[in-house]
């Protein structure tokens, strides 16, 4: 059976996709977002291999930006982000899986670095 994070996107196999691998980087299995190694576009699908060895996929419904981080599984409303298999933030609206997750769907746990600074004269 398909990891459920996977079969929301609706795929189960390896047609006109590529490894997710090559594309994005996932720090910890317990994580729900990936993280954008090159540019990606609305459209592509990533695939990744379970524990099993069976392939799962993510079809992206927004162009990520390198860098930026995108949902391996649905995402409710006020549920955690996870990454580096810790909570790095709540979502604020639902989040679908291949969706960019960023400031406008994500509420920040952490405390960012220049919030405490002063602006320089």
């Amino acid at each position: 059976m398909l990891d459920d994070k996977y079969v929301a996107a609706g795929f189960n196999n390896k047609r006109g996709g590529v490894d997710l691998k090559q594309k994005a980087i996932v720090m910890n299995p317990k994580d729900n977002v990936a993280t954008a190694i090159t540019d990606l576009r609305v459209g592509d699908v990533l695939f990744e291999s379970n524990a099993s060895g069976q392939s799962l996929a993510i079809r992206l419904t927004s162009d990520i930006p390198f860098g930026h981080k995108f949902s391996l599984s649905k995402i409710e409303p006020n549920s955690p982000i996870i990454k580096y298999g810790e909570v790095i933030g709540i979502s604020t609206t639902s989040i679908a899986p291949g969706e960019h997750v960023h400031v406008h769907n994500v509420a920040s746990t952490r405390a960012r670095g220049d919030s405490g600074r002063k602006a320089k004269k």
